[in-house]
C-alpha cells in the first residue's frame, strides 16, 4: 500500500517533532519534510512528491494562505490541512473558500489527526465544531430575497453532517435513514451544485448559502 506522503509547515520546532514521530507512527503515513517557513516549504516542494500538507495558518511573519497561493502558483495538486492553535471565524470561512480539506485545532487527539487526514486524501471535508459553527454562520449571512434556493429539506439535513465531518452512515444514524438514502441525497447535491467531491460540496454551499430549500 502506499503511504501518504505529508510535509509539515509549522513555526514551533517541538510541535514539529512531535507532529513527525506521530505521522511516521502510521503505517500508511509519511513525514516527508517538515520545516518554518513558506520559502523551506516551497523548496521542499521543488524536491519530493508531497500528497498533503499539513500547515499552521499563523506563521510569525507569513500565513498558511500565502504559501497555499505559492504552491498552487507552482503547480502543486495535492491537498491541505490546517492544524492550528486557533483562527477566526473569518479565517475559517477564507479558508474553505481557498480550497483546504479541513481544519484540525492542536489540542484535539492524535488519533483524531490520523483520521482526519485519511479523510481529506479521500476527498472528504473535517472540520473541527468551532469551524462548522462559523461557515454555518457566514453561509446565512448570505441569504437574501433573490438568493438561489437549491436544497430540500432532507439535502439540508445531509449537508449539516458534511459539514460536521460525518461519514455517510454515521449521518444516516444522525437522521434514522438508511446508508443508501443518504448517499442519494448526497449525489443530488453533487448534481444540484455541479461538483463531485465532499469538499466542493462544503464550499459551493458557502457561495450559494448553506440551508436554503426549494
Amino acid at each position: 500500500m502506499d503511504k501518504i506522503r505529508i510535509l509539515l509547515l509549522d513555526d514551533h520546532a517541538l510541535f514539529r517533532e512531535g507532529l513527525s514521530r506521530l505521522v511516521d507512527s502510521e503505517a500508511d503515513l509519511e513525514m516527508t519534510g517538515h520545516c518554518a517557513t513558506v520559502d523551506k516549504a516551497i523548496d521542499i516542494l521543488r524536491q519530493k512528491p508531497i500528497d498533503l500538507v499539513l500547515l499552521d495558518y499563523d506563521l510569525g511573519k507569513e500565513n498558511g494562505f500565502q504559501f497555499m497561493a505559492r504552491a498552487r502558483e507552482m503547480g502543486f495538486e495535492g491537498r491541505f490541512l490546517i492544524v492550528t492553535a486557533g483562527m477566526s471565524d473569518a479565517q475559517s470561512v477564507e479558508a474553505v473558500r481557498l480550497g483546504v480539506g479541513g481544519i484540525f485545532t492542536k489540542h484535539s487527539s492524535p488519533v483524531s489527526l490520523a483520521q482526519a487526514i485519511r479523510k481529506v486524501m479521500a476527498g472528504e471535508t473535517w472540520l473541527d465544531q468551532t469551524s462548522v459553527r462559523a461557515l454555518v454562520e457566514a453561509a446565512k449571512s448570505q441569504e437574501g430575497p433573490d438568493a438561489r434556493r437549491p436544497f430540500t429539506e432532507r439535502e439540508n439535513e445531509v449537508l449539516q453532517g458534511v459539514f460536521e465531518g460525518f461519514s455517510n452512515k454515521e449521518i444516516g444514524a444522525r437522521l434514522d435513514i438508511s446508508e443508501s438514502s443518504v448517499k442519494a441525497a448526497l449525489q443530488q447535491l453533487f448534481h444540484k451544485t455541479g461538483v463531485r467531491t465532499r469538499s466542493q460540496l462544503v464550499r459551493i454551499a458557502l457561495e450559494e448559502g448553506f440551508g436554503r430549500r426549494k
